[in-house]
């Protein structure tokens, strides 16, 4: 597991998202994931939505269900669920600024809380299915990531997370100069490896359903993300004062995007979708 040099915090993870709030809004768009390009051809926000979509095809949830989205942005995957697979979602953000989007859509069956999932306060076993999409990286205690998500599921429950994740054959070179920083400057306590993951969540209960790496379809992201920064860079002085200004301490992680473009092209990251069951009993 990757660690970084600085500690990252809770409380680091939110500013984070608050501080660059305008950025990633317009380089993201809203939802605050990857692309995933299963055609090829797809346009970014497409790529998107197909994203969302693969999460709503693992988690097969069942009309009037309860799902919980660990760590939920902007809350455009939680709306997308509740208006097509006629669901009730609970979202959880650390960052202000998101949730004060999430809470305008205004999404019937749509909650969204800011609140740490590792103390999400939420009953036991009170969601069919649970989901995190890139946001277990953001956990300073993946082991208690893994032991909420088993504690709030109902037995027969379901969880799919779509992860960073150090790639298996990461060299100490690419560690030390790729997958470190991007920890550090992106606010990731810890980058986990598939065997990491799935260890954790063997520990906790959970039965393995599949794991599929599907790196090669979502690293044009970063790409598309890098044009629209560049542009923004140009166009737009709230972009500027966030790339350069040193009163963002944050500023960083938009001038990193070469690296994380570096980083999934040499196989040193990789992006994974895991699926793991609850037992009935």
């Amino acid at each position: 597991m990757i660690i970084p040099r600085s500690p990252q915090t809770a409380e680091d993870v939110g500013r984070h998202y608050d501080a660059l709030d305008a950025a990633y809004r317009i380089v993201w768009g809203e939802h605050v994931h990857h692309g995933y390009w299963e055609a090829g051809d797809e346009s970014p926000a497409e790529a998107a939505e197909a994203l969302t979509r693969l999460v709503a095809r693992l988690l097969a949830p069942q009309p009037g269900e309860r799902l919980c989205d660990i760590g939920c942005g902007y809350g455009a995957t939680a709306a997308r669920l509740t208006e097509h697979e006629r669901v009730e979602v609970v979202g959880f953000t650390l960052s202000e600024a998101q949730a004060k989007v999430a809470l305008a859509r205004g999404t019937a069956g749509f909650t969204c809380l800011k609140r740490d999932w590792l103390d999400n306060g939420m009953e036991a076993e009170s969601f069919h299915r649970a989901y995190a999409i890139e946001s277990s990286e953001h956990m300073v205690d993946k082991a208690r990531f893994f032991a909420e998500a088993w504690r709030v599921l109902r037995p027969g429950g379901r969880l799919v997370v779509c992860a960073w994740l150090e790639g298996e054959g990461a060299t100490d070179w690419q560690k030390r100069h790729l997958l470190e920083p991007i920890c550090r400057e992106g606010r990731l306590p810890s980058m986990g490896s598939r065997a990491d993951y799935e260890a954790l969540a063997a520990g906790v209960g959970f039965l393995h359903d599949s794991y599929e790496d599907i790196s090669r379809k979502v690293r044009r992201t970063w790409s598309v993300c890098a044009r629209r920064l560049a542009l923004r860079l140009v166009v737009d002085g709230r972009v500027r004062r966030l790339a350069f200004g040193r009163e963002v301490r944050d500023r960083v992680f938009l001038l990193s995007v070469p690296r994380l473009i570096a980083a999934l092209a040499c196989g040193a990251m990789r992006y994974g979708v895991f699926v793991w069951d609850k037992p009935r009993n």
